[in-house]
């Protein structure tokens, strides 16, 4: 395991980063600043590691996946302890899709017969993996059912890049099974594109060079993914939209109008199933064919061969398309002057079987952040806004309980949302967080009033020294040792942040800790809180710095006199995301052109090795020049009207003016969703961030132009700019009416 820390010694901006705070708040006067500190001191002192430690070994004891006694028990375990903290909480519930496994076959035949295990050993180290009656079997939720028998073909991590690279080997997936390695993108990805290219059946596995016995020891000796572990997950498309298949767009309550299961559109058409490496080995050797390039070689002890197979695939499952419950646990804490301007802070509780690390490690340091709240409220102590608490259900199979919640409530939460803080699973080592930059002057604030439990120096300053060490060259070196903000990447998917900030606009946050909690038990029945506390944070003080960050944040918005957002660094982002496309485009122009000479005067064929011949790419359409003036020009201007609205800021006002100036501030990024949202994704309205279409959780910026370009689509890429230029221009109309109002 590596050990960053040991590094933190070097260079002296640690010792100036470290000095102490300063009793000045952005969103705060001096005398409010000081009465801040005060109460996050009082925070602080009240938080327990011990209390973490409880939470996640009782809310682990039992598999909780989504409709499943666990479920049910744990949210009303986690409902009784708002209560018993003197929060008004309830269970609010939705009722969804959700297939559980009856078939799972799969089996080799021809010259050598083979039936995978699908099954994870037992382990005497492990209390909990044992408990087989009532986990989840291994499988892919919303994968088809299916009946399939074809040859095996590998496809690299699956991903489209991949295929382009089958074809020049000269193998088609058409009427074939394909085998995937877990990695580069979301899982849902590698069937979806494996579908598109015509294949019948998928299989994902975990290759040990990825996750298994190259990176360490494996479970029990170390936390690495053993030979019989395998990765459980979603297939869902979320890409196309999150949350209960059947109601897209609407809250999935009792009484909601569903579709039909066949017309919803980011469900599979084709079988899809996970598999360890053990059960991976005989099915990888029995393929011929090309070996494989270098990049696609796993820590198998095999050849790695493209495939097909000679022998045949038997690929069969069938599912329990049942509507299950979901529970989410809504905790409110009342605002003393707003009670309608909502702090919103969340965390899922359903898991795949015990899920220790993946939630119940972030969903214990929310509850015993919570809970120092509740202490605080008893010295007299009230927040201004309403804060609300939120233990999300159904996250695992899609996003589900925060998705459904939001779709519910949509309108009120843009009148009354703030902010939305999200966490999930969390570990030891270094502070990791993306999300609005209009945040990160008050997230870098609070990052470095929050001291790392293992070096005593901010998580700020953690977390700047591994950007330091990480960045390459010597001039990337310096820019990382002069930076003094916490920059907050932008979000994509994978976790209950997507609703509130793609599709509804509310400024939200994503943050947790990792990097020395390497392993492989993710998805797995070893998620369990033996291996969470051997090899995770085995002394719960990550739990607790997470509660600190996340606490602190939740606090500030809540009680913040001015809210402390800043559009200037929003505005930055933008631009260096229009350089970005620009750039982008260019490159592509440039390599198109390159490609097709190369190809035109067969220097793809002159240069193929005789016994490994490749076919050469395929010729593509020259790429014309976009006109990105507009959006050029709408960045300039977004950039006038932040640097107006900040002067305006710092003004001395009347409460009202000021009270009525925090709301433009918080409803503000609702400005930049578009009318029609992502093309054939309309779910998906933010004109600046979203997931990717082949991505999955990663994020896409610009998202309808870049993906347009990517996809050569140059009508639709010049409609996506003028698109994005429209909706910036109205953000920065919004802001300027906002600074005028304030006046």
């Amino acid at each position: 395991m590596r050990k960053y820390y040991s590094l933190l010694l070097a260079g002296s901006f640690v010792a100036v980063a470290s000095m102490a705070q300063s009793t000045s708040i952005l969103g705060f006067s001096p005398a409010a600043a000081g009465a801040q500190l005060s109460a996050e001191k009082m925070f602080d002192g009240n938080l327990s590691a011990r209390n973490i430690d409880v939470f996640i070994k009782e809310m682990s004891a039992v598999p909780h996946h989504v409709g499943s006694p666990g479920d049910e028990a744990n949210a009303k375990y986690i409902l009784n302890k708002f209560k018993s903290w003197g929060y008004d909480a309830e269970i609010e519930t939705f009722y969804v899709l959700f297939p559980t496994p009856v078939t799972r076959i799969l089996e080799m035949t021809g010259t050598r017969n083979f039936k995978a295990a699908l099954k994870e050993p037992v382990l005497k180290e492990d209390a909990t993996s044992g408990q087989q009656a009532t986990q989840l079997p291994v499988y892919n939720c919303w994968s088809a059912d299916g009946d399939v028998t074809s040859e095996l073909v590998f496809v690299n991590y699956g991903v489209p890049a991949d295929y382009e690279k089958l074809a020049r080997m000269g193998i088609d997936v058409k009427g074939k099974i394909v085998i995937a390695k877990y990695g580069q993108s979301w899982r849902g990805i590698k069937p979806k594109v494996a579908q598109e290219h015509g294949a019948i059946g998928c299989i994902i596995y975990s290759d040990p060079k990825d996750d298994g016995y190259f990176q360490g020891d494996v479970y029990p000796k170390g936390p690495f993914r053993p030979a019989g572990g395998a990765q459980r997950g979603s297939v869902m498309d979320m890409p196309i939209y999150p949350g209960d298949p059947l109601t897209p767009g609407i809250g999935a309550t009792k009484d909601a109008i569903r579709l039909d299961r066949k017309d919803a559109t980011n469900l599979l058409k084709i079988p899809v199933i996970p598999i360890s490496y053990a059960d991976a080995l005989p099915l990888l050797e029995s393929l011929g064919g090309p070996v494989v390039p270098d990049e696609w070689k796993g820590a198998l002890p095999i050849t790695y061969h493209a495939g097909p197979s000679t022998n045949k695939i038997h690929l069969k499952l069938s599912f329990n398309w049942q509507i299950k419950p979901l529970y989410d646990v809504i905790a409110k804490l009342k605002g003393s002057d707003f009670p309608d301007e909502w702090v919103i802070r969340g965390n899922h509780h359903d898991a795949w079987v015990n899920g220790a690390n993946d939630p119940l490690s972030g969903q214990a340091a929310m509850m015993e952040e919570a809970r120092s709240v509740s202490e605080l409220v008893k010295t007299g102590w009230k927040p201004k806004r309403t804060i609300v608490y939120c233990a999300w259900d159904g996250e695992e199979p899609g996003l589900m309980g925060s998705t459904e919640w939001v779709e519910t409530h949509a309108d009120e939460l843009q009148k009354k949302a703030v902010l939305y803080i999200n966490s999930d699973g969390n570990g030891r080592g270094f502070l990791d967080a993306g999300g609005s930059q209009a945040l990160e002057p008050a997230f870098t604030e609070i990052a470095k009033a929050v001291t790392d439990p293992q070096t005593n120096v901010s998580v700020f300053d953690r977390r700047k020294s591994l950007n330091i060490v990480k960045a390459g060259s010597a001039k990337a070196k310096k820019d990382a040792m002069a930076k003094n903000t916490f920059v907050l990447p932008a979000l994509g998917s994978g976790s209950d942040f997507s609703p509130f900030a793609q599709h509804i606009g509310i400024p939200s946050l994503n943050l947790g800790f990792g990097g020395e909690d390497e392993g492989g038990e993710y998805h797995s029945i070893y998620d369990s809180y033996d291996l969470y506390k051997r090899f995770k944070d085995p002394t719960f003080e990550y739990g607790v710095a997470l509660a600190k960050t996340a606490g602190r944040t939740t606090l500030r918005f809540a009680d913040a006199e001015s809210l402390p957002f800043d559009f200037r660094n929003l505005q930055t982002t933008i631009n260096k995301y229009t350089t970005d496309v620009i750039a982008m485009a260019d490159e592509m122009r440039e390599n198109t052109l390159v490609e097709n000479q190369l190809i035109h005067d067969k220097y793809y064929t002159i240069s193929n090795k005789v016994t490994e011949p490749l076919l050469p790419p395929v010729a593509k359409a020259e790429v014309p020049f976009l006109n990105f003036g507009s959006l050029q020009n709408a960045v300039a201007t977004l950039a006038k009207s932040a640097d107006a609205l900040n002067v305006v800021t710092g003004n001395i006002m009347t409460a009202d003016k000021k009270n009525e100036l925090n709301k433009h501030l918080y409803r503000a990024e609702q400005m930049l969703l578009t009318k029609d949202g992502l093309p054939r994704r309309g779910w998906y309205r933010h004109a600046i961030y979203a997931p990717g279409f082949f991505t999955g959780y990663g994020v896409k910026t610009l998202p309808g132009i870049t993906e347009a370009i990517e996809q050569r689509n140059w009508k639709e890429a010049q409609e996506q700019i003028e698109i994005a230029a429209a909706t910036i221009n109205s953000f920065a109309v919004y802001l300027d009416a906002a600074a005028m109002e304030a006046k």
